[in-house]
């Protein structure tokens, strides 16, 4: 099985938009993965919690079948934990998940 797990960390709406929102949509559109997740991290968690925009965006990825979970140290530090949570996120902390995600065969990338 082809596993991508994309860690989401630019708090930058311009590559959010025109980069991550849409590669994922193609990749999924396209078969290229069986499985893609998104990792919200870092400055990204601001940028969701404050842009409707963005929260749009997302919404459409989970409803396609993209699975989205968010850094809990990372919410905490900006704030917006539970704005993040009630977008239908969960919420934990991912160092030791990301760290398991990086000892198997799936792929991580950063934006």
């Amino acid at each position: 099985m082809k596993r991508l797990n994309v860690v989401w960390s630019t708090g930058e709406k311009d590559v959010a938009m025109r980069m991550i929102f849409v590669y994922l949509m193609d990749a999924k559109s396209m078969g290229w993965w069986d499985e893609i997740n998104v990792v919200i991290w870092g400055p990204s968690a601001k940028l969701l919690a404050n842009d409707g925009e963005v929260q749009t965006e997302l919404d459409f990825v989970r409803q396609c079948g993209i699975s989205v979970e968010a850094c809990r140290g990372c919410t905490e530090a900006y704030g917006v934990t539970s704005v993040i949570r009630s977008l239908g996120i969960e919420v934990k902390y991912m160092g030791d998940v990301l760290t398991q995600y990086l000892h198997t065969d799936d792929r991580v990338i950063t934006f």
